[in-house]
């Protein structure tokens, strides 16, 4: 049996963030790693080529996950500025 947990449940979003996660796909070695890491599925590949999901801001979970398992530098992270993004409410 799969358990499902609902996110949105657990989390407020204040907006405002703007883009604090890019990718530079000169450097990008298209192994996969953020994809795989990534648990909101916000990373696709298609025509040999890794983007970000247009709205990721709004489902980002901020964990900076793909930045760390980024082992060729490609994915530059900085959390949101201070009063915006992902409050946890309960968690």
């Amino acid at each position: 049996m799969s358990l499902k947990i609902d996110h949105k449940k657990l989390i407020m979003r204040i907006p405002g963030t703007g883009n604090f996660i890019t990718l530079d796909n000169e450097k990008c070695t298209l192994c996969g790693r953020c994809l795989i890491i990534c648990v909101m599925n916000l990373w696709k590949k298609s025509d040999d080529r890794v983007h970000l999901v247009d709205d990721y801001a709004s489902h980002c979970l901020e964990c900076g996950a793909c930045y760390q398992v980024c082992e060729s530098g490609a994915i530059d992270f900085r959390y949101p500025a201070g009063g915006t993004g992902i409050v946890y409410a309960k968690g």
